[in-house]
């Protein structure tokens, strides 16, 4: 039983990284087949509103590639300057009290949809 559960978390980046393209496969189909299903459901739809739906993709195209760039370079960064490992710090995170984990938890989502209103702001 052991064993079968090594094999499945050395699966686990593999699972995300397929987790990834996948997501980036079906947004890039997506930027280029939403305009012609437009098109099919609204023949008089002006070039427009297809270019919205696009912007709007490419929005989020521009959200999701700001996440992985501020990601990796907070990895690179973390380990160049040898600080604790990230496991060490969810286990520091975890020793925190209730409110000062929601605390942490509101000011992560205020950042993060943050940056999503201003990578559409940026597009749009």
């Amino acid at each position: 039983m052991k064993t079968l559960k090594l094999a499945l978390t050395a699966l686990m980046p593999a699972r995300q990284l397929l987790e990834k393209l996948m997501l980036a496969t079906i947004l890039i189909l997506g930027w280029l087949t939403l305009p012609n299903l437009l098109k099919t459901f609204e023949p008089t739809a002006a070039l427009l509103d297809a270019g919205i739906w696009q912007l709007l993709l490419l929005g989020i195209l521009c959200y999701m590639a700001l996440l992985q760039i501020a990601w990796w370079l907070l990895y690179r960064f973390w380990l160049g300057l040898g600080l604790l490992k990230l496991t060490d710090m969810v286990l520091q995170f975890k020793q925190l009290n209730s409110w000062q984990q929601l605390r942490f938890f509101w000011a992560s989502f205020a950042l993060l949809f943050l940056a999503g209103i201003a990578c559409l702001a940026t597009v749009l």
